[in-house]
């Protein structure tokens, strides 16, 4: 059976959407079959990157119960220029959408986790998928609470940004402790200059460690041209020498081993 992977961060701005697109393409050029689902219905994100234009069904209808998952999978493998398979699922990022969502109450919100539940049989097993990716709003937002309900491994994406740092040690506690999923954390968008040594890497690991009380799976640099990029550019695809590329890649094998 396949797994699911959520991508989750207490604030905006950690390189969350950036990691989940590199992530499933870096599955896909393993010859993986991966789906990636756009979680963060407050402000979607992956139609900009994968650019797919005149949609009838957005990840919104289905978890709303107006159609199923299939209407909502766009293949995106042709662009991915990978051995595997790569689907999108996107949520619909105009206005009205927005604020349908963001005034969804509680027994909605029952019912989409229902719906979410379901994709481990409709997806994983029906698609025969290795990799179901969640990128999801951050912070707790029902939508994020369901998709960590749902998930085999949770990744939260924090920076060293102090405010970052002591939500994030919040928010393991209140939440990720009451689930008992398997969590990791991935430090993002680190200053080069502290991890210039071995000594030094071990000790942010060290650091982050005692922190957050979970293990930090992988501390990964800010890379000026990686900001530049804007999401305009799918590292591990376009650029798969390049160090951030690598990361992601570690990150993988860090994963199906975690």
């Amino acid at each position: 059976m396949g797994k699911i992977i959520v991508i989750h961060s207490y604030k905006g701005g950690t390189g969350k959407t950036l990691l989940s697109v590199n992530l499933s393409a870096a599955y896909a050029k393993q010859g993986k079959k991966v789906c990636i689902l756009d979680l963060d219905f407050r402000a979607p994100s992956l139609q900009s990157i994968f650019k797919f234009e005149s949609l009838d069904y957005w990840l919104n209808d289905y978890l709303n119960g107006s159609c199923e998952i299939d209407k909502v999978l766009l293949d995106y493998t042709p662009e991915c220029n990978c051995s595997g398979s790569m689907y999108v699922g996107l949520a619909n990022p105009a206005i009205e959408a927005l604020r349908d969502m963001s005034a969804k109450d509680r027994k909605w919100e029952m019912r989409a986790l229902g719906r979410l539940l379901s994709l481990k049989n409709t997806v994983l097993n029906d698609m025969e998928l290795d990799y179901l990716i969640y990128d999801t709003s951050p912070g707790l937002q029902y939508s994020s609470i369901n998709a960590i309900v749902s998930a085999d491994v949770v990744l939260v994406v924090s920076t060293i940004d102090r405010s970052d740092i002591e939500g994030t040690k919040r928010m393991v506690h209140e939440l990720y402790h009451l689930f008992e999923k398997k969590t990791a954390i991935l430090m993002n968008k680190v200053p080069i200059e502290f991890l210039s040594t071995q000594l030094e890497r071990d000790g942010i690991y060290k650091r982050f460690e005692n922190t957050h009380t979970l293990p930090v799976l992988k501390v990964i640099p800010c890379y000026c041209d990686v900001l530049r990029a804007g999401g305009s550019k799918i590292f591990t695809r376009d650029e798969p020498e390049h160090a951030f590329a690598k990361h992601v890649e570690d990150i993988t094998s860090k994963i199906d081993n975690f």
